[in-house]
């Protein structure tokens, strides 16, 4: 899964406007996103995803053609086929009435909610920061696995490994599910985890029908007037880890639709200090074009 998101620090890209049209006025900006408020919608937010790009906690130059509306996109699509589930969309007539033209493409006008400070982790494989978790004690996030596991196998079940969301500047930190009951409580922690198993089990039935497995994903949910509902992007390629199915039968775990490209040239091109180098033209073009083939794969567009 991306390190995208909300953290820390604007980059550059699309480039992070003050103001946008219709009285939007600019309140944060993440790694990837921008959010806009406005005095005379004060129950609304303005998400904005721009073309930026962070790996390993730093934001890359260029930014990446096209990826805030492709990402957008990818997001609103998957909260249209998870019927049944409450989201933060504001209705389609407030969309088309209030969003600017200008960001109309990489925007989603969504309802403001009490947000859970925990990041709704689901693994069906082992891969990324569980794989390295796992070689060390068999387990994540207090959850114990099989021994035997290889880097890309699918475990037994889909599991709940949920982190919780530190303070702008700080490293978000993966948790047991009872440190989860610890912060959220109980009921809310048990809601979270079922709602999560719930969500990943209806997405990665939709994807195999399209030859992608979902291997992970994070969601984050809020609470709007006693509902638990689904906020912020989901199922998009900086908040999950998708690979192709065909490949990943034949024994290639690392055909993954995302920005996998980017942190492998790093690892190869980079010694993790100072400021990353910037990216070739060739490694950005790839990307973007992995980010385009994933939307069409899915949905056929």
């Amino acid at each position: 899964m991306s390190d995208d998101g909300t953290g820390t620090g604007t980059g550059t890209g699309t480039g992070t406007s003050t103001t946008l049209g219709n009285g939007w006025q600019h309140a944060y900006s993440g790694k990837v996103r921008d959010l806009y408020t406005s005095s005379e919608h004060p129950d609304r937010v303005l998400m904005v995803a721009s073309d930026r790009v962070s790996a390993f906690d730093h934001l890359l130059e260029p930014p990446i053609p096209h990826k805030g509306e492709l990402l957008t996109s990818l997001s609103l699509w998957w909260f249209d086929q998870l019927t049944g589930v409450s989201n933060h969309l504001a209705p389609a007539a407030e969309t088309s009435a209030l969003v600017p033209t200008s960001v109309a493409d990489r925007s989603m006008l969504v309802k403001t909610l009490t947000m859970y400070p925990i990041e709704c982790v689901v693994r069906g494989y082992l891969s990324g920061s569980g794989w390295i978790e796992y070689q060390a004690s068999q387990s994540i996030c207090g959850v114990a696995l099989p021994a035997g596991l290889n880097d890309g196998d699918r475990l037994p079940e889909p599991i709940f490994t949920p982190a919780w969301k530190a303070p702008q500047g700080e490293h978000d930190e993966n948790i047991s599910f009872e440190r989860t009951v610890e912060i959220v409580g109980a009921d809310v922690a048990e809601a979270l985890r079922a709602a999560s198993l719930s969500i990943f089990a209806t997405a990665s039935a939709i994807a195999e029908s399209r030859g992608v497995i979902l291997a992970d994903t994070k969601f984050e949910f809020g609470d709007d007037a006693g509902v638990l509902t689904l906020g912020d992007e989901v199922l998009t390629s900086d908040s999950s880890r998708y690979w192709d199915a065909e490949l990943y039968a034949t024994g290639d775990r690392t055909a993954s639709f995302d920005k996998q490209i980017v942190r492998n040239w790093l690892k190869t091109n980079w010694d993790m200090e100072g400021i990353p180098p910037t990216l070739p033209q060739e490694i950005v073009a790839q990307t973007a074009l992995r980010y385009r083939e994933l939307i069409e794969r899915l949905t056929g567009a």
